[in-house]
């Protein structure tokens, strides 16, 4: 199976049932709990129920881009790496945008409040943080349109500075695998449904 044709239908069944969805008013802010285990740069799970940063899509795992060293990194890998990063020094809290009970799957916002350092003082929302410095990607609908406008600001502008993974030549956008092998899926799914001509 492709690295995105997985992801593809994971996000086609998510996004094409984000009109159901719920916003959890009852749940206050929460932390990410250090036993949380991480799935991909963009979600982590705990207490059976997977956590999703809300309009941020990581890099998919099995995509690779090549380093300055010439060595095939991992793409899916990185995005996580620097995920779990930003958690361990950022220690955001979170809270629910939204509930989708089929998946067990909560779409969340987390946002950081440093109480030392240059950022003393200020919010930073962790899917921002993530998108501007180029190592995850804003994510978009099984159209193509933002999820979450604002982020697409940020992953243009991170892109036109070459940060992150923008760096790299060959970055493989998940956006783009995702995109395609929706297509390919409902192209799949259109020609077998059509009855077979008469001979």
């Amino acid at each position: 199976m492709k690295p995105g044709f997985a992801a593809a239908g994971i996000l086609a069944a998510v996004l094409a049932s984000v009109p159901a969805l719920a916003e959890d008013k009852s749940n206050p802010w929460f932390p990410i709990p250090a036993t949380a285990s991480f799935s991909t740069g963009d979600s982590w799970t705990y207490a059976g129920e997977t956590h999703r940063l809300y309009g941020v899509q990581a890099c998919l795992r099995g995509t690779y881009f090549t380093n300055r060293a010439g060595g095939h990194v991992d793409c899916g890998e990185a995005s996580l790496a620097m995920l779990v990063s930003l958690i361990r020094d950022l220690k955001p809290q979170c809270y629910t945008a939204a509930w989708q009970a089929a998946t067990k799957t909560r779409f969340v916002v987390c946002v950081a409040q440093p109480t030392s350092g240059s950022a003393a003082g200020s919010r930073i929302d962790l899917g921002t943080a993530l998108i501007s410095t180029g190592w995850a990607f804003a994510a978009v609908t099984p159209n193509g349109a933002p999820v979450h406008a604002p982020y697409i600001v940020a992953q243009e502008v991170a892109k036109k500075q070459y940060l992150g993974l923008w760096q790299f030549a060959d970055v493989p956008d998940p956006n783009a695998i995702i995109l395609r092998d929706i297509r390919n899926a409902s192209n799949q799914a259109g020609q077998s449904s059509n009855p077979p001509a008469n001979r």
